[in-house]
């Protein structure tokens, strides 16, 4: 059999193979755009490129509205926002250029809770989607789009686009087929529970469930998804995890936790993935990783045969993991799930679970509000992603950060967080480097009392503990200085540097 028969099963379908160049033409000016990808991984690559080309090429005035499970890679963001294409994007994303662009009013954004997204696209709040862009392994028999390594909000796209191309990616292995795991619940008033009761149950398709009619292109490509470069684990990010650990066995000593613990979630980057490495030489056994985004320290718990199931929404790998995995892609199968965000990041099983999360922080304040999306409350970074949807649902909701960034210029403990994403009531725990506050039952002064002691890098406990006394003096539930708890902000920006 062709390579091709094996991508396309569907004969019809052949006949609406077209180049890049052919398939770009179908985007217009002022359309809503929606594409798979999530973080950055199973996003369409040749046709954004092929569209940034044409525009810079013919001088056209071409705008749209780009809708995506979360962030995508460099052919995509970076590529039609260097094009000037982006008007508007949604929910989430971490390329540079896009970011310069959100931060300077050039590109409008809205920043949205992962969990929520697909649902407010089926109803309607983004506009009607005009065309969706998905990357797929393959087309079946009956011209269901099987995805490659994410599914995200692919499914929702799928159903609600007036339109679909399907950009075949031959450098994504077939094997992939059966990883995956698409369920959509139906809307409010009749949706139903979700029938999920443990992190390895299937409960959908092996496929994206697709109407034939609406494939207007489908475009063969050969290109991998941007690999997500990992930090070193630094000395700093060693000891978070070994704070974070030891709480996790003492928990389990006193019947807090079961010995394999409760399911895990993990945010994203080279904290998120230590944290997760520091699993690797615990007593924990049997773990289920139920989360978002899969990275080479799930492989890493994997092969040590530390975790039972890992389910996410996408494979979000470095160079040298995106190899790894495919030279073992038969072996991880067995062990991994992909699923829609919306099933992924969902409230509802993410309470029935009891997870554990454990997410990354920019900024977090002597009463536990964390700022994860604002940097000194103004410039967004990324978004909040599925850190909310996990934080209030949580069993235990845990963040890390380190105590000091910009080689000691700023305190990642301040008396209030210039932006806030994750109130006091949703956070349980806070970890540096320094050490472990665990705040469950603490009053808010007791919290603050546990926070700097615990928390705090040593060059800013005594300024923190002086504005704290200062600020009991004035009393209340929460005791402030307002004024001078923002002038730690206003120090840095003037000065570039809260010391």
């Amino acid at each position: 059999m062709k390579l091709i028969d094996k991508r396309i099963r569907n004969s019809k379908l052949k006949e609406k193979i077209m180049s890049t160049e052919e398939a770009s033409n179908l985007i217009k000016d002022g359309m809503v755009v929606a594409t798979s990808g999530f973080t950055p991984a199973g996003y369409p690559k040749a046709i954004p490129l092929a569209l940034a080309k044409r525009v810079k090429k013919n001088k056209e005035k071409l705008q749209i509205s780009l809708l995506t499970g979360a962030s995508v890679g460099e052919e995509l963001d970076g590529a039609l926002t260097e094009a000037g294409i982006i008007a508007r994007r949604y929910p989430y994303q971490t390329n540079k250029l896009l970011r310069n662009n959100i931060n300077s009013g050039g590109i409008a954004y809205a920043d949205i809770h992962l969990s929520h997204f697909a649902q407010q696209v089926r109803y309607g709040f983004f506009g009607e989607i005009d065309l969706a862009i998905i990357e797929a392994i393959a087309i079946d028999e009956e011209g269901n789009i099987i995805p490659s390594t994410s599914v995200g909000v692919s499914p929702t796209f799928v159903d609600s686009a007036k339109s679909i191309i399907i950009e075949i990616n031959n450098s994504q292995p077939l094997e992939l087929e059966g990883i995956h795991d698409i369920y959509q619940p139906k809307d409010p008033p009749n949706r139903y529970p979700i029938p999920l009761i443990k992190p390895g149950d299937r409960i959908g398709t092996p496929y994206i469930p697709t109407d034939p009619k609406k494939i207007r292109a489908i475009v063969i490509t050969d290109s991998n998804d941007q690999a997500s470069p990992l930090a070193p684990i630094d000395k700093n990010s060693e000891k978070i995890a070994s704070y974070l650990v030891d709480f996790l066995k003492n928990k389990v000593e006193h019947n807090g936790l079961p010995q394999n613990l409760l399911p895990l979630q993990s945010g994203v980057g080279s904290v998120a993935n230590a944290v997760l490495a520091g699993l690797l030489d615990s007593p924990f056994e049997s773990l289920d990783f139920y989360s978002e985004v899969i990275q080479d320290s799930v492989l890493d718990l994997i092969d040590r045969g530390k975790i039972r199931i890992a389910s996410g929404t996408s494979l979000t790998f470095s160079k040298e993991g995106q190899q790894r995995f495919i030279n073992n892609l038969e072996e991880y199968k067995r062990k991994i799930i992909l699923r829609p965000q919306e099933i992924s990041n969902n409230p509802e099983i993410i309470r029935r679970l009891g997870s554990i999360a454990m997410n990354t922080a920019i900024e977090v304040d002597i009463y536990g509000n964390v700022n994860s999306t604002n940097i000194m409350g103004s410039k967004m970074m990324n978004g909040i992603g599925g850190s909310g949807d996990f934080t209030r649902n949580a069993y235990l909701s845990i963040f890390v950060t380190p105590s000091i960034a910009k080689n000691g210029d700023i305190s990642c403990v301040v008396p209030m967080v210039s932006h806030v994403d994750h109130t006091e009531h949703d956070v349980q725990v806070i970890v540096t480097e320094q050490g472990l506050a665990d705040l469950r039952g603490l009053s808010p002064r007791e919290r603050a009392e546990t926070i700097i002691n615990n928390c705090t890098h040593p060059e800013y406990k005594s300024k923190l503990k002086n504005y704290y006394q200062r600020a009991l003096g004035k009393g209340g539930h929460i005791p402030h200085l307002i004024k001078e708890a923002l002038s730690w902000h206003k120090k840095f920006l003037e000065t570039g540097s809260m010391k």
